[in-house]
């Protein structure tokens, strides 16, 4: 057959515009490359995915297991999925911040919280409409905004702000079509921490410019020395405004079981629910089950698994510190955000990964904003994180002045 002046067209690349409006996903070409280093006998030890290495709580396990052998686990959830579960997490919201929800109204049940704030765009912004969003970030804020026929406003996070999207500075005229604020505190991957009065800042922001405000809480619970991360609802007027987005991934290590919830604003979590009719059916109850065994453990299981992570973070950083690098030691997450040697994030993490077998995520593959750092996941032990850091010394003295800071 030849082709001729009624052959067919090649199919048009469907969604060509957003996909190529979309950022390149962090670490998405890696596992090839670590793959291929693994075949060659290479020692790695990859601290690049905020994917902890332990066990999650055996009463979370216990529960999912009875569940799944329970055939009436097995039906659709829908949205409302399973009761018992929404009421576990309003109680949870009570007892650590001091906020009551309405568990059928103002909760949502979320496929981990990364779906429900990937979402959320959908539900709330207008074509055309700008989200203010950190720089570095979380690429679910700008890929949700994106796929939403929005416009990110991206804030760059820089040290002599503290690591906060300066409210008073953002141009007025991008305030007037904006739509969403977008916070993540303790945040990642800068490790800050917001003090209450920019919280309560923040909420008197968008109450008086009509905005919603997300807040991104998924490292609520890992954070160290007796500091204990506030709920953006405990401060006055959030709950006309805000919604928070939780995740059972870091603090309970079930990044795999896809469980979350997002709580606030009666108004937007209707919204969302509405969008998620459409895109899933629930949660599978059975998670769901495992997630109330996962709060009931809150107390008594997860002050000890937040000391491994205390004990993580202080090996990293004295490692790194003693290496000649240069780091702050987080008050909360489960990362270290460093310096770049020389300020080429991506030149020094495709150094740290073929000249030292260690695995880092380039702060400017979170954004142009994280341009200049590395972060590092406390995702290994204590020993082998203490191995990272001298294997990175030398890249430390070698990549001093390359580039531009």
């Amino acid at each position: 057959m030849t082709d001729g002046p009624h052959s067919p067209a090649a199919p048009r690349r469907p969604g060509a515009h957003l996909l190529d409006a979309l950022p390149a996903y962090p670490l998405a070409s890696l596992p090839a490359r670590k793959r291929e280093l693994l075949q060659a006998g290479v020692d790695l030890i990859d601290l690049g995915a905020g994917d902890a290495d332990l066990a999650p709580p055996p009463r979370a396990v216990e529960r999912l297991q009875a569940a799944a052998a329970d055939p009436r686990y097995s039906r659709y959830p829908f949205q409302l999925g399973l009761p018992a579960f929404r009421e576990a997490v309003a109680a949870w919201m009570e007892r650590r911040f001091g906020v009551s929800v309405d568990p059928f109204q103002e909760l949502l049940p979320l496929l981990g919280s990364k779906e429900g704030i990937a979402h959320l765009p959908l539900a709330v912004l207008n074509r055309g409409e700008a989200a203010i969003l950190p720089d570095p970030g979380y690429q679910a804020y700008r890929g949700g905004v994106i796929l939403a026929g929005g416009e990110p406003w991206l804030v760059p996070l820089r040290p002599e702000h503290d690591f906060l999207i300066p409210l008073d500075r953002i141009p007025r005229e991008v305030v007037d079509r904006a739509r969403i604020l977008i916070l993540n505190y303790p945040n990642n991957p800068t490790t800050a921490s917001a003090p209450a009065a920019y919280l309560e800042e923040a909420v008197a922001f968008c109450r008086k410019h009509g905005l919603v405000l997300v807040h991104d809480h998924a490292y609520s619970e890992v954070a160290f020395d007796g500091y204990q991360p506030p709920s953006i609802l405990e401060f006055p007027g959030a709950r006309e405004v805000a919604v928070e987005f939780h995740s059972f991934s870091k603090t309970y290590n079930m990044t795999g079981w896809r469980l979350g919830w997002v709580a606030g604003n009666r108004e937007v979590v209707a919204a969302l629910a509405r969008i998620k009719t459409f895109v899933d059916t629930g949660v599978f109850m059975g998670v769901q089950e495992g997630g109330i065994g996962a709060l009931e453990s809150w107390e008594d299981w997860v002050p000890g698994n937040v000391e491994v992570f205390r004990r993580r973070r202080d090996a990293g950083v004295e490692g790194l510190r003693a290496a000649g690098f240069t780091l702050e030691a987080p008050r909360a997450t489960m990362y270290l955000w460093v310096r770049a040697p020389g300020g080429d994030s991506g030149a020094f993490a495709e150094a740290a990964l073929e000249e030292a077998g260690v695995v880092v995520l380039p702060g400017a593959s979170l954004g142009e904003g994280g341009e200049g750092f590395f972060r590092i996941a406390l995702t290994v032990s204590e020993a082998r994180l203490r191995e990272a850091a001298r294997r990175l010394a030398p890249l430390a003295e070698g990549f001093e002045g390359t580039a531009a800071g």
